[in-house]
């Protein structure tokens, strides 16, 4: 498994906004391509608006382009709850890459 490096939070009854950058994995030019596909083993989350992101946004203070990451709305989970997301989505490259990573979010 590849986890992402930072934990993120959120309340039992927030619904919250999430982002991951793939910049640091795409080759020059290539961007995320399609609808991801992000899922948590438990189904105690509700993960939805799966997207590609189609303009530049930044996430932990680094500015990200369009097509270089994967944004979705997480709702619901129990407090003290420390939660695995998947995410797996593909690229437009040639030779297009697909990856299968995996962010943590815990429910304070």
């Amino acid at each position: 498994m590849v986890y992402a490096t930072q934990i993120r939070q959120k309340g039992a009854n927030e619904t919250r906004n999430v982002s991951v950058s793939y910049a640091d994995k795409l080759e020059s030019g290539e961007l995320l391509t399609g609808t991801p596909t992000i899922t948590d083993s438990t189904g105690d989350l509700t993960l939805t608006n799966k997207v590609v992101s189609t303009g530049a946004e930044t996430i932990n203070g680094v500015s990200v382009v369009a097509g270089a990451a994967i944004m979705f709305t997480c709702a619901g989970g129990t407090a003290s709850t420390t939660y695995t997301i998947r995410i797996q989505c593909t690229t437009d490259a040639s030779n297009a890459q697909t990856f299968d990573d995996y962010v943590q979010l815990e429910v304070i």
